[in-house]
């Protein structure tokens, strides 16, 4: 009985999610952290798609998303085409986000997997359950915001991606003049 209330509420929570950037909005620049330290941000991918994805080891929902947006990047690292999936690990301890990425990385090398150990990277996003995915063009801007994961989501993801990727690249970001 303690099962199915604990799966209840994991599927209440991962449902609960709403975004709060919008489609055309500049997202916030910060996108987390590795497990190396790296610290990863959109002006940094700017020129690439970036499809961000927050999770947590407790979601079942993100579990299967994950592998699906691995083999997405992966064919597009082998194609030369300019996407990055970033996965945020949301509000696990660093303890679980590091065992995590360390599984992860040997099954799914492509993603760029970060950490957001209190969910203040998620709030601009509006996140309060997960999965949540946010695309962003290739200059930088919000496209689409999705708010939990089903298999019957992945051809309209896969359209709204390759859309992106079709998409004329960014002028190059201006240098500030001294």
């Amino acid at each position: 009985m303690r099962r199915i209330g604990v799966a209840l509420l994991g599927l209440m929570l991962c449902f609960a999610a709403r975004a709060g950037v919008k489609p055309g909005e500049a997202p916030p620049d910060a996108l987390g952290t590795t497990q190396r330290g790296q610290v990863v941000t959109v002006s940094s991918l700017h020129g690439k798609v970036v499809v961000i994805s927050f999770w947590a080891t407790w979601c079942g929902y993100c579990m299967k998303e994950l592998p699906v947006l691995a083999n997405l990047q992966s064919l597009a690292t082998e194609r030369g085409l300019p996407l990055q999936v970033v996965a945020i690990n949301h509000r696990e301890d660093r303890d679980i986000f590091v065992r995590a990425s360390r599984a992860l990385r040997k099954n799914l090398p492509g993603l760029l997997l970060t950490w957001d150990r209190d969910g203040d990277l998620g709030k601009p996003y509006g996140v309060e359950g997960i999965p949540v995915m946010v695309m962003l063009h290739r200059d930088g801007t919000v496209a689409h915001v999705h708010v939990g994961y089903g298999e019957d989501m992945l051809d309209s993801l896969v359209a709204e991606i390759n859309a992106l990727l079709a998409e004329p690249p960014p002028a190059p970001a201006a240098v500030a003049a001294n």
